[in-house]
């Protein structure tokens, strides 16, 4: 049933015309590398802005938890900034703290309405999460929470290569 809700995508996350796209953020939430410094640059100033509101307010941003903001000129309404856990062998509670990412991200977005969400591969990059144990924890999560919960109704994920297409094409059945 939650199948035809998960759609797959090779591209740019920052050019997704989408309710919401998912930022694989850092705790200090103001931008860095890969994908987060892409949406920050791609969205301007407007979501810096508000990412140094949310740390005058809270402090940065904990592995695992999630915040949102404007899209700023992005073609999304929202961004919502995830930190994803940085891999240490798996011994860490590596998989609860990513699977956490995608959670928290998908109930910030229901607080908020938002029917269609875009998410990268987060924790994969410079984190250095194997590519494979990260999409299984992405596939598994966003299909049991979609399982349970009418919103969001679209979950897209958004890969930037070729071996996470492959990877997430094999677990999605496609």
């Amino acid at each position: 049933m939650n199948q035809n809700r998960i759609n797959l995508l090779k591209g740019d996350i920052t050019k997704v015309t989408t309710d919401a796209i998912v930022n694989a953020a850092n705790s200090s939430l103001l931008g860095g590398g890969g994908v987060d410094g892409a949406i920050h640059r791609a969205g301007g100033p407007a979501i810096l802005e508000e990412c140094k509101q949310i740390r005058a307010r809270q402090g940065g941003c904990p592995t695992g938890e999630a915040v949102i903001t404007t899209g700023g000129d992005l073609p999304a309404q929202y961004v919502i900034h995830t930190v994803g856990p940085v891999w240490n062998g798996g011994h860490k509670n590596e998989p609860k703290l990513l699977a956490n990412c995608y959670r928290n991200s998908l109930l910030l977005a229901q607080q908020h309405k938002v029917k269609i969400i875009a998410f990268p591969n987060i924790s994969t990059g410079v984190y250095g999460y194997p590519k494979d144990k990260a999409a299984q924890v992405a596939v598994q999560t966003v299909q049991e929470f979609l399982q349970e919960n009418k919103l969001p109704e679209q979950v897209t994920f958004v890969v930037f290569d070729e071996e996470n297409l492959r990877l997430y094409e094999q677990l999605l059945g496609e």
